[in-house]
């Protein structure tokens, strides 16, 4: 039983770390206030994670692996690789849809100068899932040549992900399906 309350609060603390992160970043993940937000002494956040850098290493690790399940459940669902991609900014726009946060290795990676080697790996990570998943799904639906599609694939992620980003600073999800709108209008991604 107490390995199972152990799991329960690891798995809370990551949840809470998580939202922290996305709204205010690595520098804003303060551990006395993620400590009074899950119900916890903050020494008993020390138990899980013993320093911030594992902390937020064990949040990257877990929203990358998320998102590569998500991704990987988009594709078994749809069968259609042209329609995996027309559902690819929806994994964006999700974080939006929660109190206007952000992905948390886009707000990561512009902190990247100040974060630690191991948490670098991780937000690195999901750039690369991304990035992996789009290039495949771009050669399955015949938009571009494997030769091409690393690069396709590097400006969907990066012109997404800035969507996100704009549509965020102005608490404004319609710019975000405006701007999606506008990448399927000029090809970048198919309508």
């Amino acid at each position: 039983m107490d390995s199972q309350t152990g799991t329960n609060s690891r798995d809370r603390i990551l949840d809470v770390a998580t939202k922290i992160a996305q709204a205010h970043g690595y520098g804003g993940l303060n551990l006395r206030t993620l400590a009074e937000e899950v119900g916890i002494k903050a020494a008993s956040l020390y138990h899980h994670f013993p320093s911030k850098a594992d902390l937020a290493t064990a949040v990257a690790k877990r929203y990358w692996e998320g998102a590569a399940k998500n991704l990987e459940m988009l594709s078994a669902k749809m069968s259609d690789p042209a329609e995996r991609l027309r559902r690819f900014p929806g994994t964006f726009r999700a974080s939006l849809e929660s109190d206007n946060r952000i992905c948390l290795c886009s707000f990561m990676t512009a902190e990247f100068d100040d974060l630690p080697e191991q948490v670098k790996r991780e937000v690195e990570a999901f750039t690369d899932i991304n990035v992996a998943w789009l290039s495949k799904t771009l050669v399955a639906a015949g938009i571009v040549s494997s030769r091409d599609s690393k690069k396709r694939a590097y400006a969907i992620f990066a012109a997404v992900a800035g969507a996100q980003l704009m549509a965020r600073g102005r608490s404004d999800i319609k710019l975000f399906d405006g701007l999606i709108k506008n990448y399927q209008a000029a090809g970048l991604l198919p309508s």
